[in-house]
């Protein structure tokens, strides 16, 4: 089940599980659709996968099975992954 991870990993962009804006990779990284889109170009900086919106929990399930709160805030170094982006953004999702 996904955690539902409350901010932007990168900028710390809040990301409750209403927004729209909250991208994910497959190993379930969180970024904001800005930085996972115009920063790292459809390129997750920690697995090179690329980022889908993330779903949003209905309501009546929060309750239940609630979001995460526990924040995980690591700002990527751009000039470290920049080699990484350049390679793979380019590259379809499911030929990386």
């Amino acid at each position: 089940m996904l955690a539902i991870r409350p901010n932007c990993e990168h900028c710390d962009k809040a990301l409750p599980n209403t927004s729209t804006e909250a991208m994910i990779c497959s190993f379930e990284c969180t970024y904001c659709e800005k930085c996972a889109k115009e920063v790292f170009k459809n390129v997750c900086p920690s697995c090179g996968g690329n980022f889908e919106k993330r779903p949003i929990r209905p309501s009546e399930m929060v309750q239940k099975y609630p979001a995460s709160t526990e924040k995980v805030f690591k700002p990527k170094d751009l000039e470290k992954i920049q080699p990484k982006i350049s390679l793979l953004k380019n590259i379809p999702p499911e030929k990386r």
